[in-house]
């Protein structure tokens, strides 16, 4: 009845209600915000609405992109709920288009995100998703390695000397490597 009506409020008087552990200003507080109940402090919820005409894995295909929300987050990667009653993985390799170590670094829990399904195994009851930039479309596969790639190692170049002394060692250092 006090939020609705306004004469019934003016006539609450905050002294008789003041305690040893509510004072005076408290209940006038209270009452001032009693005057405007349509407003909600809290923060607007935003909807979340999984994929239209996604409902079982049966209608997941690789290659096309939904929208989940992280569930949990693990030393290999990311569970995504895409509304098909099976969370999806999204192996730490596919988090992220750069090298990460630490899932977290990608991904955070309750995160809302759009993932692109790589493969589908109904018989395990598995959903394998990627959250990279340009995922693989359907039919693509990843090339494999022959293991002759050179590419992956590394070249360490030598620091100028920052004084004589290291110019001299480092001088001495190249002579003896060769």
């Amino acid at each position: 009845e006090l939020i609705a009506n306004a004469e019934m409020r003016k006539l609450i008087k905050p002294k008789e209600y003041v305690t040893e552990t509510i004072g005076q200003f408290t209940i006038e507080d209270i009452l001032k915000e009693l005057e405007k109940p349509g407003r909600d402090p809290r923060a607007a919820i935003e909807e979340f609405r999984f994929a239209d005409g996604i409902s079982s894995m049966e209608d997941l295909k690789p290659g096309i992109k939904i929208p989940g929300i992280v569930t949990n987050i693990t030393n290999f990667g990311a569970f995504v709920d895409v509304g098909v009653k099976q969370d999806g993985l999204v192996h730490i390799s596919h988090l992220s288009n750069r090298y990460i170590s630490d899932p977290n670094e990608a991904v955070k829990l309750g995160q809302k995100v759009m993932a692109t399904v790589l493969e589908v195994d109904i018989s395990r009851k598995r959903i394998s998703l990627s959250l990279k930039d340009g995922a693989q479309k359907e039919g693509e596969r990843r090339p494999q390695s022959t293991g002759n790639n050179n590419s992956n190692k590394k070249q360490v170049t030598a620091a100028a000397p920052a004084n004589p002394f290291q110019a001299k060692l480092m001088e001495l250092k190249k002579k003896f490597k060769d």
